[in-house]
């Protein structure tokens, strides 16, 4: 909250250097096939690190865990497909197409644990819940976005490939290797922090490289992006309200709340970047990913505010 985030800077550097130093020909090429080696390998780190129980411990509250995949899959793409049918002209295709495709997305791991754990929600049900969010995206996102995004047309035997060999086949043996490599893992988590997010930024660049040769610049405005940057906020907004009244109405604690809140309400750039490298094409990427990129940042900034608020009323409590 005092400083920028240094992963936000590193992105914002990857989007500059590609609108001056674009990868193109050969370069370009030798780039792509780097990006696909780091996905996979990012995925297999992320199947290393889960353990396996989390997946059977995350379907024991089946309500809480029900309600937050209701608001990550199902919420999210009505509001999306609502708010599109509503505002057609407010953003421009390309962008409508990133926005859609954000509400596809699954929740985030570390963000949500963090903010449920800063809020004094349910942790353990919040870890369980982004576990159990994240496996499902694997399949669900593609769907949602061949039924939503582009109308059956990205679910093609190509991306079933490149889905099943880039995320699938790689996430499965890092679970099939994790009594090998689970301890190596957990100690090694800051360095593994920066792998995911050096292929993240590297997806980026590549990404916004064919954008930039593409064009986008001459499609997207300064306009646009605040247009997209108040929408987000907006989307985001609906989903807090709309999954904090979820909690209260199904009769949760006040923890599972808070829980369902922040787990509901994320949605993951790590998972996002590669599966749009892979879902749309090249020069489609780099607008695709703006609206998520904008989101991202949005909700870390709203949902920290939003959870201490929540820590100070609790601490309050414990006060009086």
């Amino acid at each position: 909250m005092r400083k920028l985030d240094p992963f936000l800077l590193s992105l914002i550097a990857a989007i500059v250097l590609a609108t001056f130093l674009p990868c193109h020909g050969l370069g370009a090429t030798l780039l792509t096939h780097l990006t696909t080696l780091c996905i996979a390998i990012m995925f297999f780190l992320q199947g290393a690190r889960l353990e396996p129980g989390a997946v059977l411990e995350s379907v024991r509250d089946w309500r809480l865990q029900g309600s937050v995949l209701g608001c990550t899959f199902l919420m999210f793409p009505v509001l999306g497909i609502v708010l599109h049918a509503l505002m057609p002209g407010l953003l421009k295709p390309d962008m409508w197409h990133g926005v859609l495709f954000l509400c596809c997305l699954p929740s985030t791991v570390q963000s949500s644990i963090a903010l449920t754990s800063i809020a004094r929600g349910n942790v353990p049900a919040s870890i369980c819940a982004a576990t159990l969010s994240n496996l499902a995206g694997i399949v669900a996102t593609p769907i949602l976005v061949a039924l939503i995004v582009q109308r059956g047309n990205v679910w093609s035997g190509h991306a079933i490939i490149d889905i099943a060999t880039q995320l699938l086949l790689p996430f499965g043996l890092g679970q099939l290797l994790h009594t090998r490599l689970g301890d190596w893992a957990r100690r090694n988590k800051k360095l593994l922090s920066l792998s995911d997010r050096g292929s993240i930024i590297l997806v980026v660049y590549t990404a916004f490289s064919h954008a930039v040769v593409e064009g986008i610049w001459h499609r997207v405005s300064v306009p646009d992006l605040l247009i997209t940057a108040v929408f987000d906020t907006v989307l985001l907004a609906l989903v807090l309200f709309l999954s904090r009244g979820i909690g209260r109405f199904a009769g949760f604690s006040e923890a599972s709340s808070i829980s369902l809140m922040f787990c509901g309400s994320k949605k993951s750039l790590a998972t996002g970047v590669p599966m749009a490298n892979i879902l749309f094409p090249a020069a489609a990427v780099g607008t695709v990913v703006l609206p998520l990129m904008m989101y991202h940042q949005i909700q870390l900034f709203i949902c920290t505010l939003l959870a201490r608020r929540f820590a100070a009323r609790h601490t309050s409590g414990e006060e009086g």
